[in-house]
C-alpha cells in the first residue's frame, strides 16, 4: 500500500500559547477601549442632537450642560451629600444582607433539620417583590434610616442566601469525603474544600446584589427620603428641574457601575484559581 498520498500537517501555536501575558493584556485593552468608546459616542450623539436640534434642550440638556448644573450642586454641597447618604444606606444594607445570607445559606445547605425549617417561609418571603415590604418596615421602624437599610438588606440577603445554599449542596460528595480521609477538622472542611468551591459562585451573586441594591435604595428614597440620590431625581422632575434629575441619574449609573466593578475586582483577588482556570480555557 503507497503512502505517497498521505499528507503531514503541523500544528503552530497561536498568539495565545507563545505569549499569553501579552495576549490577555492585548485583549483587555482591546476589550476596555470598546467599553469606553460606546459611552462616549453615546454623549457625544447626545451632544450633537441638541447643538442640532434634534432634541428638546429644555427635557433633554445636553452633557455639556448636565457637567455644569453638576459641578453647581456639588459647589453648594447638595450633589456630594447625596451621594454619600445613598452609598452609605446602600453599604450598610449590603453588608448586613450578604452577612446574613451567606450564614444562614451555609446552615441550610449543611443541615437537613435547618433547610427543611426555613426553606418554606423563605420561598413564600422570595417570591414578594422586595417594594412591596417596604411599607412593612415603615411600620415597624418609623420613618427613619432603618427602613429603608432594611429593605436593602432583604433584598441582598435573597440573591446571597439561595446562592450560597444552592452552590454549597452543590458541591459533590467525593470532595468532603476524601478530605474527611486525610483527617480534616470541621474547619480545615470549611477552608479548604467547601469555601473554595462557592466563593466564586458566590462573588457573581454578590455582583448582581449590589446592582441591584442600588436600585431597590433608590426607588425607596423617591418615596420615603428627604435626601439621597433618589430624592434628588424625583424632587427634580416635581420642580421641572430636568437637568438636575439626569446630574442624578447619571451619578446613579456610576454608583452601580463602580460597586460591581469593586466587589468584581475583589472576587479576583480572593478567588485567584478562578481566574487561573479561566486563563487555561482560553
Amino acid at each position: 500500500m503507497s503512502n505517497a498520498n498521505i499528507t503531514v500537517r503541523e500544528y503552530a501555536p497561536g498568539v495565545a500559547e507563545r505569549n499569553m501575558s501579552q495576549y490577555l493584556r492585548r485583549r483587555y485593552m482591546r476589550e476596555t477601549t470598546l467599553g469606553i468608546a460606546v459611552p462616549i459616542f453615546l454623549l457625544v450623539l447626545w451632544q450633537v442632537s441638541a447643538d442640532l436640534g434634534w432634541l428638546d434642550r429644555r427635557n433633554y440638556p445636553p452633557p455639556f450642560e448636565l457637567v455644569a448644573q453638576g459641578w453647581k450642586l456639588i459647589n453648594e454641597g447638595t450633589l456630594g451629600h447625596d451621594i454619600m447618604i445613598t452609598l452609605q444606606r446602600v453599604l450598610i444594607g449590603f453588608a448586613i444582607g450578604t452577612t446574613s445570607g451567606v450564614v444562614l445559606g451555609f446552615a441550610m445547605a449543611t443541615s437537613r433539620n435547618v433547610r427543611a425549617a426555613f426553606e418554606p417561609t423563605l420561598n413564600a418571603f422570595y417570591v414578594v417583590p422586595k417594594l412591596a415590604l417596604l411599607p412593612v418596615f415603615l411600620t415597624i421602624f418609623g420613618f427613619g434610616e432603618a427602613p429603608k437599610i432594611v429593605l436593602v438588606a432583604v433584598t441582598v440577603f435573597f440573591f446571597v442566601w439561595i446562592d450560597t445554599m444552592e452552590s454549597v449542596s452543590s458541591i459533590p460528595d467525593g470532595y468532603r469525603e476524601a478530605a474527611e480521609v486525610f483527617g480534616c477538622s470541621p474547619w480545615q472542611m470549611f477552608t479548604h474544600v467547601l469555601l473554595p468551591a462557592f466563593l466564586p459562585r458566590l462573588f457573581i451573586a454578590l455582583r448582581i446584589a449590589i446592582g441591584v441594591a442600588v436600585l431597590v435604595i433608590i426607588a425607596a428614597e423617591f418615596v420615603v427620603s428627604r435626601d439621597g440620590l433618589g430624592y434628588l431625581i424625583f424632587n427634580s422632575r416635581q420642580l421641572f428641574i430636568n437637568g438636575w434629575m439626569y446630574v442624578g441619574i447619571v451619578c446613579v449609573a456610576v454608583m452601580g457601575v463602580t460597586l460591581a466593578a469593586i466587589v468584581g475586582r475583589i472576587g479576583l483577588l480572593l478567588t485567584p484559581w478562578e481566574a487561573r482556570a479561566r486563563r487555561s480555557q482560553l
